[in-house]
């Protein structure tokens, strides 16, 4: 069953947006993902949004631009947990999108990660869907553990090689 909406305002944030998507693959989460402008066309993304709890969601992460109403939006319609990722702009650096989504007012929370933190949108998504899915909760744990290997084994190699080499490893 399709637990987590991935929405976004343009086909321009889709490479932010397939991270998030990775992410819920790599864990085996169901998702559905398209593409809604809130301005452009607000019926259709008030029947997604109003619809999205009977259709089995439980978590929608949603991009936005600029005024990014899209992750507010959601907030004010779905009852479950709505996490927005600001977008890069070429005006503010996302610094629009971050203050627009993150300043939502009282009784309207959207859970916001970094601008165009896709992957943590869908870890952020992954440990909410894991309070109540103990095998999704194992297999964060053993992700978080394989986090923590992959900083000791780069570790072991810059005691091993020195800096100067292993700076050069990382530049090809």
């Amino acid at each position: 069953m399709v637990k987590v909406g991935i929405i976004m305002g343009s086909d321009s944030d889709m490479a932010v947006m397939s991270k998030a998507a990775d992410i819920l693959d790599q864990f085996g989460v169901d998702y559905e993902m398209t593409i809604i402008s809130a301005h452009r066309e607000p019926e259709v993304f008030f029947d997604y949004a109003s619809t999205a709890e009977e259709r089995g969601l439980k978590v929608i992460i949603a991009g936005a631009g600029m005024a990014a109403h899209l992750p507010g939006m959601c907030a004010a319609i779905f009852p479950m947990p709505v996490i927005g990722i600001p977008m890069h702009t070429s005006s503010l650096g996302g610094r629009d999108s971050l203050y627009s989504i993150v300043q939502m007012p009282a009784g309207v929370p959207v859970a916001t990660v970094a601008i165009n933190g896709g992957a943590n949108a869908g870890l952020l998504a992954v440990r909410m869907l894991a309070m109540y899915d103990p095998v999704l909760l194992e297999k964060l744990k053993d992700y978080k553990e394989d986090l923590g290997h992959a900083v000791e084994e780069k570790a072991r190699k810059l005691d091993k090689i020195g800096y100067k080499e292993y700076l050069a490893t990382m530049k090809k």
